[in-house]
């Protein structure tokens, strides 16, 4: 806590440093801009008060100080990446109020027999499946890790195992890192497709984003990820005895009709690049149909304490803040210093694709992972203009930065994830630390040569 506390009166005082400079190569307007980002992104990356205070403490100081538009302030309430979060909160409500989601995770439950492989395999297995059906990685982590608990009870493994720890990771690890291959699934990429859409009318599509990026980031980091698991927390299960199997309780109308509604909104999500919905849209059209009177899945009561409205102002900050970047001209004049020092040029696409994967990832150690886009996305621009690449191109380059985890503090679902089930937050570092490792080693170049084969470069 002191540490955080050191880096954010630093920030501080930079921040006033800033403001009060007489000379530099900031503007006063940008620097007003960079001072309150620089405390900002600070306070988010240390959470030495909550995120959302942090992106309301951002509005009323940029509004107090006229420091930009309040249309530019507050433009990250009209984008699709709010609404999308939005749509999946009530999805999540409704799948743990309806039973739906228990259901199906007991069915996966009864899968699991066997061995710890198959037990870790099939947790991870689940996981990136919860990533397609529920857009919320906060909501995932709360719901499968109590799941992840009873499993390793049943199991044998108690508190202090090597295999409680496993299943744990399994599950919390699983459902969020894989997902980063999956438009709607994850936090930063709702910020990506915010941004994107706000800043250059570029709508990025579920289907074509699933084709780039699932192989690599989801499908070969899954199987890392058991493969790490296996290595590091290595354990023998031991299966109890079961007395006369209960049949299972019957569908309810409730359970019917929310299968039926995440089913349609599937469907919709993977065809997207022929109907050309916004998967926001999808999402903000099934929670409206779960909301309405009459179908009664998510009630009232529930919609009123359920919802965690804290990670919409988040985002909403989150979006505000790069919209500000942007329109002040700080994105531009930073775009330059960086590109000053990344060896980007026209013709050598491997080296702009590594320069900015690892400037990006880099980046998610000071700003957490949802922070990437923000300040990303405003200079993608100007680097694409020095590469000579479509700024789509270099808009997904910054998904391979900003989906390695290299620290647990980064994501906030795996820190949530490690407290509700009691497990010491070394254990995820030491998985994310070596994945890392092994994704700029290997699977940034396998990535590239799938790129290449696509298209894309």
């Amino acid at each position: 806590m002191r540490t955080k506390l050191f880096f954010t009166i630093l920030s501080v005082i930079g921040a006033i440093t800033l403001v009060f400079q007489t000379q530099g190569f900031l503007s006063p307007s940008e620097s007003r801009v960079a001072a309150l980002a620089l405390v900002t992104i600070v306070l988010w990356a240390t959470g030495v008060i909550p995120e959302y205070i942090t992106s309301l403490l951002f509005f009323l100081v940029a509004m107090l100080f006229s420091i930009s538009p309040p249309d530019i302030i507050f433009a990250g309430f009209a984008s699709a990446a709010v609404w999308l979060i939005f749509g999946g909160l009530v999805i999540g409500v409704a799948i743990m109020s309806t039973g739906l989601g228990k259901r199906m995770a007991d069915w996966i439950a009864t899968l699991l027999h066997g061995s710890y492989l198959k037990i870790i395999s099939g947790l991870v297995a689940a996981g990136v499946l919860f990533s397609f059906l529920m857009p919320s990685a906060m909501g995932r982590v709360v719901l499968l890790t109590p799941i992840a608990l009873s499993i390793a009870t049943h199991f044998g493994f108690q508190s202090g195992a090597k295999g409680r720890t496993g299943i744990i990771l399994a599950i919390i690890l699983g459902t969020f890192i894989p997902a980063f291959g999956i438009l709607p699934a994850n936090v930063p990429n709702m910020v990506l497709i915010g941004m994107a859409e706000t800043q250059y009318n570029i709508s990025l599509l579920y289907g074509p984003y699933l084709l780039l990026h699932f192989p690599v980031l989801t499908l070969a980091k899954a199987i890392l990820i058991v493969g790490l698991i296996l290595w590091l927390y290595p354990d023998i299960p031991v299966e109890k005895q079961e007395g006369n199997k209960q049949d299972p309780l019957p569908w309810s109308r409730q359970e019917v009709i929310l299968a039926v509604a995440l089913l349609v909104m599937l469907l919709l999500w993977m065809t997207d690049f022929f109907h050309h919905i916004s998967p926001a849209w999808v999402a903000l059209a099934g929670a409206v149909f779960l909301l309405f009177p009459g179908i009664n899945i998510v009630g009232t009561k529930q919609f009123n304490q359920k919802i965690n409205w804290a990670s919409i102002f988040f985002i909403a900050g989150i979006l505000g803040l790069g919209g500000m970047i942007s329109s002040s001209g700080l994105g531009n004049t930073l775009a330059g210093k960086i590109i000053s020092f990344l060896p980007l040029a026209e013709g050598q696409n491997f080296i702009n694709y590594a320069s900015i994967s690892f400037a990006a990832a880099m980046t998610g150690i000071a700003t957490t992972l949802p922070g990437v886009p923000a300040v990303f996305t405003p200079l993608s621009e100007s680097i694409a203009q020095t590469t000579d690449l479509p700024i789509t191109t270099i808009l997904m380059m910054q998904v391979i930065g900003f989906s390695t985890t290299i620290f647990p503090y980064q994501a906030p679902p795996i820190v949530i994830g490690m407290q509700l089930s009691g497990e010491k937050f070394s254990s995820a570092a030491k998985v994310c630390a070596l994945l890392a490792l092994i994704t700029a080693l290997f699977l940034l170049p396998l990535n590239y040569f799938w790129w290449r084969i696509l298209g894309w470069l």
